[in-house]
């Protein structure tokens, strides 16, 4: 069946899932004309609370039943964790009804002259990068905002009244999966390594979703010169006549890319002659924190604006301007001269290599939901760093066998509790396992689910443990 977004008055559309992406799509859905259900697995406070904001729209709420394909039903549009093997999904692949994700429907019903996107993408780093985008495009007198998988909606943005110049957009690999008609001004995939395998079935499946951001691309594929993947779907994609590769750096770039030289941040990619000269557009003190991860990010962010003709000025100002988000590589205190940093979302091995390598004397507090991933390489790499590693959460063990395998004379405390106190207890054991000027580094490579809410609670929790550390002198960082 093909439908035109155009054509949606009458039609019966079901949308999948409730929260920050379904509630928008239903309410655009239903001022399109259609006839919208709601289908939603989960049947608790929080979605009975949105069921009832939807229901007096004329959309029909069904809590409770995500599995079966509504009466009717023409198109499914579907909020991004769904997995594709849902047996709502399988039912409509069955019935011939084409399913969008919300970025597919929010993509259609851009108007002609709507703001183009500048799109990233990447296991690590997505909203780092996204807030760094936008945050230059300010600096340039751009309207924009930082919207998509950052948490702000792009069906309300598309159909706001607020006029954009140009968009920062952060897409899942999910998202991805169900967005195929999606052509962006310019993407860029930061990173690849295995996460949510169980979702896509298969890292190839995964990589395939993640390279849909370069389809179409009219000006610029950004990718990751460290991470040949991410490259190799630059080569694979089908995109505008004239779009270019241009790739990002640590080392000194070569032509068609940017990167530093000594500590300053260069661009030989969009410049009139970058066979032989580059531009400076910040230096390495400008990015806050200027971890080595994170001035990936601020190339990336740099990348997306110089292909959009940001000027070098704004690039600077821009990262200068940035604050980075809580719990991302997050500086809490120094306490009797060790420094306390939070980096709770670090939630898969990839994250958490790039925030080990960042210290140089490290006790690392580490573990919790470990979703299929193993340590060995990411234990092997920090192991010269570690001074000392204090274990919590469900799968710690997954780690200390690790350790055991590849860091064996590293002390390591195995906390085995899950109370209210286990963090305290955790930042107690590390700091004394820690010296005068090493790093505590809360970097847990697992998920938080098995003892916190989420890794927001997990990082507010390490931080109150550590102001909370007696006695000895506490300095915040300003």
């Amino acid at each position: 069946m093909t439908l035109d977004v155009t054509d949606l008055a009458g039609r019966h559309v079901t949308v999948a899932g409730l929260g920050v992406s379904g509630v928008p799509a239903a309410r655009a859905l239903r001022g399109l004309g259609a006839s919208v259900t709601v289908v939603n697995g989960s049947d608790g406070a929080p979605q009975r609370a949105q069921a009832a904001e939807l229901e007096p729209l004329g959309i029909t709420v069904r809590l409770g039943d995500g599995d079966t394909l509504p009466d009717g039903t023409e198109l499914i549009v579907t909020t991004p964790g769904w997995k594709p093997t849902s047996p709502l999904f399988l039912a409509a692949e069955k019935a011939g009804v084409p399913v969008w994700g919300d970025v597919e429907l929010a993509w259609r019903l851009r108007g002609p002259d709507s703001a183009p996107w500048l799109a990233v993408t990447g296991t690590n780093g997505k909203t780092t990068t996204v807030r760094m985008l936008a945050s230059i495009l300010e600096a340039a007198g751009l309207r924009t905002a930082a919207v998509g998988n950052i948490g702000v909606s792009l069906l309300d943005i598309v159909l706001g009244d607020t006029p954009y110049d140009v968009l920062a957009v952060e897409l899942s690999s999910y998202q991805l999966h169900w967005a195929p008609s999606l052509r962006t001004h310019s993407g860029a995939v930061l990173n690849l390594a295995p996460d949510h395998l169980d979702w896509h079935g298969s890292m190839a499946a995964y990589a395939t979703d993640k390279g849909r951001i370069y389809e179409g691309n009219q000006v610029a594929c950004v990718y990751n010169a460290a991470d040949p993947a991410t490259e190799d779907l630059v080569r694979a994609a089908d995109v505008e006549e004239g779009c270019r590769a241009i790739g990002f750096t640590l080392g000194t770039p070569g032509p068609s890319q940017l990167g530093v030289v000594e500590n300053i941040l260069v661009d030989r990619a969009f410049v009139e002659n970058r066979q032989k000269s580059a531009q400076e557009l910040a230096e390495v003190a400008d990015v806050n924190p200027p971890a080595p991860h994170n001035i990936a990010n601020a190339l990336a962010a740099a990348a997306l604006a110089r292909a959009y003709g940001v000027p070098p000025t704004a690039v600077r100002d821009g990262l200068r301007a940035f604050r980075p988000d809580p719990h991302r590589v997050e500086h809490v205190a120094d306490v009797d001269g060790v420094s306390y940093v939070d980096d709770s979302k670090a939630t898969n091995t990839h994250a958490a290599e790039a925030s080990l390598g960042a210290y140089e004397h490290i006790v690392w507090v580490a573990g919790g939901l470990a979703k299929g991933a193993v340590f060995d390489d990411l234990v092997s790499t920090a192991a010269g760093r570690l001074r000392g590693v204090v274990l919590i959460g469900a799968d710690r063990a997954l780690i200390g066998e690790a350790l055991a395998r590849h860091a064996a004379d590293v002390p390591v405390v195995d906390l085995d509790r899950t109370d209210t106190g286990a963090m305290a207890a955790a930042v107690r054991e590390a700091a004394r396992l820690a010296r005068p000027g090493d790093t505590v580094l809360l970097a847990p490579a697992c998920a938080s689910m098995d003892m916190f809410t989420n890794y927001n609670k997990r990082g507010d929790a390490f931080a109150a443990a550590v102001h909370d550390l007696a006695p000895g002198p506490v300095t915040d960082e300003q």
